[in-house]
């Protein structure tokens, strides 16, 4: 427990960076693992809905200690980031925050649309080699964008049926004789049903489908919650949710914890909690009830064939949220520092914390500097 809190501390960087560590830790240092073992947990984990680095630091733990290590190490990497997380939320959603928290926030969200392009570029490379189908790959890419920049809410209906036209496509005429094993892409979405009204069992409603439908990293529900959060509940403005966004994003562990900042914007720290409690259950019950059969679900050909359209346009939605992100700046200057973001990230190839932190500060500077910028 002790290894995976550490991890929890020290992981910057999103997904690559909780990858490297894990493996340093597993594989090259204490050997609980071979590398071919890591390797396919790795592959099972981008297969499954959800944050696949948080998957796969679970997944190491029940390899280490069974399902109690699942739950202990699980917790350990997800609860530092989220006490950080939380009180920074307080900080940036309070009533009266300072000016240079403002700038802080206004800096570093405008470099939000930019961090979101530079998540789509790292994840198409990689998809593009897989494809089945170059045509099918761009529609489904094409799909996606489209449905983030314009639909919303509605992205999921846009990402389960690409998915299911895919499976449909690569299994019409023929059968599998796989039937044990179920659906594992989409059984958590089609068991979940419309929840109720109320503020905390919307902020779940929310954290659910964050947790269960963030196919190709969380930046792909980054849409979704910002319709959810912004234009349906109305729970944060524009400028609140790319300081989320950003905060997610500084903060060591899963960046799918920016959740927690829409649940606190919604009702509190009883809303933030619950909502990286439902966010994070998917990842577990994937885990403790599936880590055993993780070989039977990476040959299942059905998973494979709904991620081949799933995948495509999760990374299409990841492209098209930059487009609604872009429209929430409401500050001149911010688009001067969304272009230097786009400079450092894609021209450059600096980190994404190091280009968050650096238009956070040049948000203090003019901020600071000129009394109306924020005006």
């Amino acid at each position: 427990m002790r290894e995976w809190g550490r991890i929890g501390c020290i992981g910057f960087g999103g997904p690559p960076a909780h990858i490297r560590l894990l493996r340093d830790l597993c594989v090259e240092r204490r050997q609980w693992m071979d590398a071919q073992e890591f390797e396919d947990a790795i592959a099972v984990c981008n297969l499954l809905p959800g944050p696949a680095s948080t998957q796969l630091a679970i997944f190491c733990a029940w390899r280490l200690r069974g399902r109690a290590g699942a739950l202990a190490g699980g917790a350990a990497f997800i609860v530092p980031g989220l006490i950080i997380i939380l009180a920074l939320a307080a900080l940036f959603l309070s009533t009266s925050p300072p000016l240079w928290v403002l700038g802080a926030g206004a800096g570093a969200g405008a470099a939000v649309p930019a961090v979101a392009i530079h998540a789509g570029t790292g994840l198409t490379g990689a998809s593009w080699r897989r494809r089945a189908n170059a045509a099918g790959w761009l529609c489904y890419l094409i799909a996606g964008a489209a449905s983030a920049a314009t639909l919303g809410r509605w992205l999921v209906l846009v990402l389960l049926g690409c998915g299911l036209i895919e499976l449909t496509v690569q299994f019409t005429g023929r059968r599998r004789h796989d039937a044990n094993l179920p659906g594992v892409a989409v059984a958590p979405v089609l068991a979940a049903g419309a929840i109720g009204s109320g503020v905390l069992l919307s902020v779940a409603w929310v954290a659910f489908k964050v947790g269960a439908l963030s196919y190709g990293g969380g930046f792909v529900i980054i849409p979704l919650m910002q319709s959810d959060a912004v234009s349906h509940y109305h729970w944060m403005t524009g400028a609140q949710f790319l300081n989320a966004v950003a905060l997610g994003q500084i903060t060591p562990g899963p960046v799918v914890q920016t959740v927690a900042v829409v649940g606190y914007a919604a009702a509190g720290l009883i809303g933030g909690i619950l909502a990286s409690l439902v966010a994070f259950s998917p990842s577990f019950a994937f885990v403790l009830f599936g880590a055993h059969r993780f070989d039977q679900i990476r040959g299942d050909h059905r998973a494979r064939a709904f991620l081949a359209g799933a995948g495509p346009a999760a990374i299409g939605a990841i492209y098209g949220s930059a487009i609604p992100l872009t429209r929430a700046l409401s500050h001149t200057w911010q688009y001067a520092v969304l272009a230097g973001a786009l400079a450092l990230l894609l021209v450059l190839r600096r980190g994404v914390v190091l280009t968050l932190l650096s238009a956070g500060a040049a948000g203090i500077v003019i901020a600071l500097a000129v009394s109306t910028a924020l005006q």
